[in-house]
Parts: structure tokens; C-alpha cells; sequence
């Protein structure tokens, strides 16, 4: 019969093995450092790419009387390392608006989101490539983005005065969560310094893909 004392150091060994063993396999036991959100909502971002999902606006401000009930699709039709470019497709009155395409980018610090803004002729709007920087880490699924200093000049030069506390987000979940939903918002508040509070919202379902559309104007 073992001695009570081999017994406990033999007990000992096998445990700090275990251990030792636990954390090769799984860093996670580790101090891993806070993982990189802007990243991982890059990736998440990418997932979709080539796929394009219907949506519908969800908000409800009488300014968007003419988006409520218009057919919408969005097409991730763009990934390289630096930039993702989403066209924003609507129909209204018959008729397939592709003036929009949404743009993310990578910076230094984090994420831009540009509004790149044709005509069918594809030439740019007036108003085109406003947007923002991230300021925060945001999350795995969301980002927001300020108004930067560039489009608060585009929109007093437009006379556009009550776009310059607009704050953008971007939602999206991987392709296998359980109800994948894309969703983009633009929303202003009286908190943040607007005269009113203003909230633009539409979302997308991802867990069913659509035909891809034309490319937006100005992509061809």
C-alpha cells in the first residue's frame, strides 16, 4: 500500500500537470490583453462580403415618409484590407435609387464611415463623403462614428445646419448568430447639442440572401 505522504505528493504532481496541461491548451486562462473591438467588427463585417440582404426602414420620423414601406437592399460589395464598401439600394416610385454606398475604412486609431453620394450619371453629389471616426472602442457588433470636422464644414456650406451633431452606426452580426440583423442608424439628439432629436433607422436581414443588384452609380 502507498505511504499517506507519497500518496499526497504524487496527488500534488498529477494536479500541477493538469494545470500545466489546462493552460498550453487554453490561453484564454491566460491575461489576455482586451481584444481589438474595431477589428472585430471588421471581421464580423467581412463575413458578408459578395452577400446582399433585404431591409426595410424601422424608425418612424414623418421626415422619412418616402423610405417607409420602399423595398431596400444592401450589397457588401467591396473587402480588401482597408476598405469595405456596402452600396445602400432603394426603390421608390418604381423606380431603384443607387446613389448611396456606404464606406469603411481603417485608420490609425479605429474605423471611418464616408457617405459616398452620385448621380446616375456618376458624377458626385454636392454633398458627398461626410461621415466620421470612431471615438470609442465600440463593440464586437457596433460602431458609431461622430461627425468629423470635415462634413460639419460640407453641411454649414450646404446650409445643411442641422446635420452637424450627426452621430452614425453601424450594427452587424456574424453570419451565424441566430437572427443575423445588419442595421445602420443615423441619430442626433438634443443631449448632444442638436435643436431637435432626429433618429433615421433600417435594418437588414442577413439570414436569407437576395439577387445582387446593379452596382450603385458611379461603381460600374
Amino acid at each position: 500500500m502507498m505511504q499517506p505522504s507519497l500518496l499526497r505528493t504524487c496527488t500534488a504532481l498529477s494536479l500541477s500537470c493538469a494545470l500545466l496541461t489546462a493552460c498550453e491548451t487554453h490561453p484564454n486562462l491566460h491575461s489576455d490583453p482586451t481584444p481589438d473591438w474595431h477589428d472585430v467588427f471588421w471581421q464580423t463585417l467581412s463575413t458578408h462580403c459578395g452577400k446582399s440582404y433585404a431591409g426595410e426602414l424601422v424608425s418612424d420620423n414623418p421626415m422619412d415618409v418616402d423610405f417607409k414601406g420602399a423595398p431596400m437592399i444592401m450589397h457588401v460589395a467591396e473587402c480588401s484590407e482597408d476598405r469595405i464598401a456596402i452600396p445602400f439600394h432603394v426603390q421608390q416610385d418604381g423606380e431603384w435609387d443607387r446613389s448611396r454606398t456606404w464606406l469603411v475604412t481603417r485608420t490609425d486609431t479605429g474605423l471611418r464611415l464616408k457617405h459616398d453620394h452620385r448621380h446616375e450619371d456618376g458624377q458626385s453629389d454636392a454633398v458627398t463623403m461626410y461621415g466620421g471616426d470612431t471615438a470609442d472602442k465600440g463593440s464586437a457588433r457596433s460602431q458609431a462614428f461622430p461627425v468629423d470636422d470635415f462634413s460639419i464644414a460640407l453641411f454649414d456650406r450646404e446650409g445643411l445646419y442641422a446635420s452637424v451633431t450627426n452621430v452614425w452606426s453601424i450594427e452587424v452580426d456574424p453570419v451565424q448568430a441566430a437572427d443575423p440583423t445588419f442595421a445602420y442608424q443615423l441619430e442626433r439628439t438634443v443631449e448632444g447639442g442638436a435643436l431637435e432629436d432626429r433618429l433615421f433607422r433600417v435594418e437588414f436581414d442577413l439570414t436569407q440572401e437576395v439577387d445582387t443588384p446593379p452596382p450603385a452609380w458611379g461603381w460600374e
